[in-house]
């Protein structure tokens, strides 16, 4: 074991030197004109992997962005653990706002700065240290599965484990994509929200009137928009859309000050919602406005807008139906419009929430992993942002365990600008999973 935790911290320096090399692509599926820097993540993933030792590595595709599979064979008897990371990463924003180049991964006060450091390439290096410090005969077979289109929603996933169920079955799932509670308190995620999203429209005018000479009679569409967006909350900022399912969060402590903290909150904006954090944060619906379409201020006239749309998404509770919230908050919607105004809802994404019982010898293991690794015990948490491809997952291998795991931390601030990897949780991480690897191959008790 001592010499697992020493071989993991000699592989770090090659770990990172291949991290930062990833993070120099600009791997953003969702932008047209960068996918052909996917399919070079994808090739540099490949590459990297089969450097590492894994024999059969294969890019396969189904109609989406490239993914990556790589598999060495279990010993007789042994598990297959199937470990999961994604190459893809969220559009960088204004390059304006970073600190450093979003490309060009940055080093400062111990954490690496760049697009995809942590979301999720980091679940590659993190991947990439276990497989190499276990050396060349590891004790269990392991898959290495790393899509590439996760943060545009996965919507090829359901067709590429269709097509290679044979490739990617396993009795143990990892998913490197979640968060830990600080840097220095690892977490198994055991619950995540599920996403549901729409384009509502409102319309009162089949074209734009002077605002003078009928302004005060006539319902401009944008008033009538925001009217109708501010039904979906109470005043204390609870979601007051009727149907909705509520969970029970993991009994852990989330003070005020720290969601001050970590959220960024400015001095006098206070909290929404009503009861414990945990509570609104990872078993309670939550509704968002994320986008609007209207005149830009550069543009207005003293016009009456004779139509405006805006994009809701909502958040939905661990045991509830995304499908079933959707029709939900199309509902509110349509019957809440004021002023007798035209509304058009067009259904958007939908991802399923998904939680785990995550008891066991398989996760025994995991938390003795993390105590090693760590020095702590991790904490079971739950995750108020959505993995939908975790219940896909779920019902291509109904008889495998599922572990959510993670290299984020509060201050990763992942999605957003200046996204950062604590090369310390990197390290722990690393560790985490070779020990448990190991762990697995002797035979969970």
């Amino acid at each position: 074991m001592t010499d697992l935790v020493t071989r993991v911290r000699e592989l770090l320096p090659s770990v990172r030197a291949d991290l930062e090399e990833l993070v120099r692509i600009e791997s953003v599926w969702a932008d047209p004109a960068r996918r052909p820097e996917v399919y070079r993540s994808a090739e540099l993933t490949a590459k990297l992997l089969r450097h590492a030792g894994f024999g059969d590595v294969r890019t396969v595709e189904s109609g989406g962005a490239p993914a990556v599979i790589a598999r060495h064979p279990a010993p007789e008897g042994a598990p297959t653990v199937l470990l999961y990371a994604h190459h893809d990463v969220q559009p960088e924003g204004d390059p304006g706002q970073w600190h450093s180049a979003p490309f060009e991964p940055t080093e400062r006060d111990g954490r690496l700065y760049g697009r995809g450091t942590a979301d999720d390439k980091a679940g590659i290096a993190t991947h990439l240290a276990a497989f190499r410090a276990l050396g060349p005969n590891p004790p269990v077979g392991v898959t290495v599965f790393v899509e590439g289109e996760e943060e545009s929603g996965s919507p090829s996933l359901p067709a590429l484990l269709n097509e290679h169920r044979d490739l990617l079955a396993a009795d143990v799932i990892v998913i490197a994509d979640s968060d830990n509670w600080s840097t220095d308190i690892p977490a198994l995620t055991v619950s995540l929200r599920g996403l549901a999203d729409c384009v509502v429209e409102v319309a009162t005018l089949d074209h734009g009137l002077h605002s003078g000479l009928w302004g005060g009679v006539v319902p401009d569409a944008l008033s009538v928009l925001v009217r109708l967006l501010a039904s979906l909350h109470d005043d204390d900022g609870n979601v007051a859309v009727q149907g909705l399912h509520e969970a029970k969060a993991a009994e852990v402590e989330f003070s005020e000050e720290r969601v001050r903290a970590d959220s960024g909150l400015l001095d006098g904006v206070r909290q929404i919602g009503s009861g414990p954090v945990v509570q609104r944060m990872w078993a309670r619906p939550a509704i968002t406005v994320i986008g609007i379409d209207t005149t830009p201020i550069d543009k207005a006239s003293n016009t009456l807008v004779p139509r405006a749309r805006a994009k809701v998404s909502m958040r939905v509770a661990p045991g509830g139906d995304a499908r079933a919230h959707l029709e939900a908050l199309t509902r509110h919607l349509q019957d809440h419009a004021p002023w007798g105004a035209q509304v058009t809802v067009t259904p958007g994404d939908v991802g399923q929430p998904y939680a785990i019982d995550a008891r066991g010898p398989v996760y025994d293991a995991a938390r003795a992993a993390f105590k090693t690794a760590w020095g702590r015990e991790p904490i079971d948490m739950g995750m108020g942002g959505s993995i939908p491809f975790i219940a896909e997952f779920a019902a291509a291998f109904p008889d495998a365990e599922i572990l959510v795991t993670g290299v984020e931390d509060p201050g990763t601030q992942a999605h957003s600008i200046n996204e950062s990897l604590h090369l310390g949780v990197l390290e722990r991480a690393a560790t985490s999973e070779a020990l448990f690897l190991e762990a697995l191959g002797r035979g969970p008790s």
